[in-house]
């Protein structure tokens, strides 16, 4: 495993900044990123660009291709960072099941916070208006999940160095 770094996932409802600060933290500790939502298939996004909340049986077999994505990393002897909303304890209980040793990065946010950032972006296929169902179906990390909380009010900067003095790194970026 590079620098003997977990697999994690940047975990969140949809507008907190998972993409971004993931892709972030994956340069600062120099492995790969991967976002879960270009792994989503074309009907997962057909539903949300319409405007239609994810069900269970939608996501489950997504989660599994996330879970097996991070998998194959391990497998290749390197951690990975991936974005994924993750939300209930359920869907990262399935991604434990691929990689056991997964450490969640939990952005936690008022909704007030994330609607401002919903407005000011644009996405393939996520509207502003999933924003309550993801609120509604968010459980976040519970005490026996391990888990980094970061509050969406730090700016990315903030939230990775956060995380790297959470995990006892050194400011400066590993060797490659």
């Amino acid at each position: 495993m590079t620098g003997g770094l977990r697999p994690m996932v940047v975990m969140g409802v949809s507008g907190s900044g998972k993409s971004v600060l993931g892709k972030a933290l994956g340069e600062s500790l120099g492995i790969p990123f991967i976002d879960a939502d270009d792994l989503h298939p074309a009907s997962n996004k057909a539903l949300m660009a319409a405007g239609t909340p994810l069900t269970d049986a939608d996501r489950i077999p997504w989660l599994g291709v996330v879970g097996s994505a991070i998998a194959k990393g391990v497998s290749e002897g390197h951690a990975s960072v991936v974005a994924c909303s993750a939300l209930k304890r359920s869907y990262r209980d399935l991604l434990r099941s691929h990689v056991p040793d997964l450490l969640l990065v939990y952005i936690d946010g008022a909704a007030e916070i994330i609607a401002r950032r919903l407005e000011t972006r644009e996405h393939e296929f996520m509207p502003a208006t999933l924003l309550a169902s993801q609120l509604a179906t968010l459980e976040p990390p519970q005490a026996d999940e391990a888990h980094i909380r970061v509050p969406a009010e730090l700016t990315v900067e903030e939230a990775v160095e956060l995380i790297r003095s959470t995990l006892q790194l050194s400011a400066s970026p590993p060797p490659r």
